[in-house]
């Protein structure tokens, strides 16, 4: 009898530690050339294992390959935040000297305590693939999140204070990139599974104006609010010198000045990029017939959370130099303004999916709200 997918892809990412482990304790595999060879290698191996565990199945979808890559990868991620946090070692000495020195970064590390959040989401997304279930608003969750960690990755190491040491294995990252970036196209294109509202209750919820929808009106108010919040950060960082910004980064989130650059990527992702979302966002909220807000939303909520965990976390770790850490007497404020913002798109994306009647467009009468059908 063979187990099911999930419990094959989640053992076969457990071979990841001992390659690490393997690779740590033999010289010949601590050089720049030769570690990321083998990274190929090892990614290759996996995924020749990957077609003999489901060469069974009559039909295996594509994506499944993507996400069994990224669960080994979640593991190999999770066992490096172990390590810098000194709960084990032995593992990923070599790879921080001649692989990527980032990884020592507290950034680095909250990104790879995340992985257990990726590593969840990814196995749950491959059982629910082969029990035929639907799985694309949860690929889309970690396609959000996915995306959002690599743009601020790869862009924070080329700029930052690491891209004058940049390391062979460090360009393995690129086509993580892109075949993330192909299975959210993927994710999009698919048809979604939503319940059949009748029409005359799509009518009623669509004929209210924003007065009348006391939650959005909230919502509202709260994207705004980060919209304001994202432009302001973003001045920060291109050091505005208005007195207000010089404030800001040196009494409430001195982080921001950190060399290594990631916060000042990730200030300017949002501005540049999260603020005509966030404005998109808002439009349809309060347009009715926008059904793409049901996709988008879970994909900005995934990024959301990827990043601004990594923020604070990185804020407030002993990795990073003392100077720039969150100041005892403004760290609460500053915490609690960051969390907000990883809330609120999680907050618009539960909307948008637990009544999505005013996002719908209108479908004959008669029809049953225990239905299911493709739109």
């Amino acid at each position: 009898m063979r187990p099911p997918v999930e419990v094959s892809v989640f053992l076969l990412s457990l071979l990841g530690p001992g390659v690490l482990f393997t690779m740590n304790n033999i010289p010949a595999f601590q050089e720049p050339l030769p570690i990321l060879g083998m990274g190929m290698f090892v990614l290759g191996s996996v995924l020749l294992l990957l077609i003999l565990t489901v060469r069974h199945k009559t039909k295996v979808d594509p994506l499944f390959y993507v996400f069994a890559e990224f669960t080994f990868s979640s593991v190999v991620g999770v066992t490096n935040a172990l390590e810098q946090d000194r709960f084990i070692s032995g593992f990923m000495d070599f790879y921080l000297r001649m692989g990527e020195p980032h990884l020592g970064t507290a950034y680095a590390v909250m990104m790879s305590y995340w992985e257990v959040v990726h590593l969840m989401l990814l196995l749950t997304v491959i059982h629910r693939m082969f029990s035929g279930k639907s799985y694309r608003t949860l690929g889309l969750l970690w396609a959000g999140s996915t995306i959002a960690n690599q743009i601020v990755v790869l862009s924070g190491v080329v700029i930052g204070k690491y891209g004058s040491n940049i390391r062979p294995a460090f360009w393995r990252n690129v086509p993580f990139f892109l075949v993330a970036f192909w299975a959210a196209s993927q994710l999009f294109s698919r048809p979604r599974e939503m319940p059949i509202v009748t029409a005359d209750k799509i009518t009623a919820e669509q004929k209210k104006s924003l007065l009348s929808r006391p939650a959005d009106l909230f919502l509202s108010i709260l994207l705004l609010g980060a919209v304001a919040f994202f432009v302001f950060r973003g001045f920060v960082v291109l050091d505005c010198p208005l007195d207000a910004c010089f404030t800001y980064i040196y009494q409430y989130e001195p982080y921001l000045k950190d060399p290594v650059g990631f916060s000042r990527i990730m200030m300017l992702v949002y501005f540049f990029y999260a603020v005509p979302l966030v404005s998109v966002l808002l439009y349809g909220l309060n347009t009715p017939g926008c059904s793409w807000m049901l996709d988008w939303t879970i994909f900005f909520a995934g990024a959301m959370a990827q990043t601004q965990w990594c923020h604070i976390g990185a804020s407030l770790h002993s990795r990073t130099p003392f100077t720039y850490r969150a100041p005892a007497d403004k760290r609460w404020p500053v915490i609690a303004l960051n969390v907000l913002l990883a809330i609120v798109p999680a907050l618009l994306a539960l909307r948008c999916r637990t009544n999505p009647a005013f996002f719908m467009k209108p479908v004959p009468k008669g029809q049953s709200n225990d239905d299911k059908k493709k739109n």
